[in-house]
């Protein structure tokens, strides 16, 4: 199967979760970050659920709306024109505050393997979405198969990562063998930016954002 090429201004709706994926960057040549679109009721995490990217700081900027994101046991609110940074390894989600669009940056340092990740999750829950369940989960071989691939990206909240990349690497060749591809492939290019995260990055730092708790 034909890789397919993310060229920048590329978009993807996710209908299960109303949030839409616009690759402004494309995801090549030390692309670090997308905008995500929720529609009213619209939420990122698969329906809001928490994960953890064990090696990247996240940041989100509200350039119009506002979002609430969750990380660990608290909640923060965040409106135009503020930004909050979720630190590597910290359960997060989010879903949208606002009667109507909200739109916001996303930002990852250091970029590793994310973009190539968020791509795959954006154009197959658009194109395939028959390999995800009604409430936009994806099935558990797809799951296994994006995870493996792109270790270290992403992993679910609650679930030891040993034991997840374990399991997934496991069920990843099952996954080929049924069927399942990913879109787009692995960055051969290592990212060359160190990662500069300091505490003003950091929850309760001051960055514009209401803690709802």
């Amino acid at each position: 199967m034909p890789e397919m090429e993310i060229v920048p201004g590329t978009q993807f709706r996710n209908a299960f979760n109303r949030e839409t994926f616009i690759f402004h960057q494309g995801i090549r040549s030390g692309a670090n970050s997308f905008t995500v679109v929720l529609e009213a009721g619209g939420s990122g995490g698969g329906n809001a659920l928490k994960h953890v990217h064990p090696t990247s700081d996240e940041r989100f900027f509200v350039k119009r709306g506002a979002v609430v994101i969750t990380v660990g046991p608290d909640q923060f609110l965040v409106s135009a024109g503020e930004e909050m940074t979720v630190p590597a390894g910290k359960p997060h989600c989010f879903h949208s505050a606002w009667d109507g669009v909200t739109e916001m940056v996303v930002e990852f340092s250091p970029v590793g393997q994310q973009m190539q990740f968020f791509a795959n999750f954006a154009a197959l829950v658009s194109l395939r979405p028959e390999w995800f369940h009604p409430d936009g989960r994806p099935h558990i071989l797809l799951m296994a198969l994006k995870l493996a691939t792109f270790s270290n990206s992403l992993y679910l909240s609650g679930i030891p990562v040993w034991l997840q990349k374990w399991l997934f690497a496991a069920l990843a060749p099952i996954a080929t063998l049924r069927g399942y591809r990913m879109l787009i492939g692995r960055s051969h290019a290592q990212s060359s930016s160190a990662k500069q995260t300091t505490t003003e990055d950091r929850p309760g730092a001051g960055k514009g954002y209401r803690d709802l708790t």
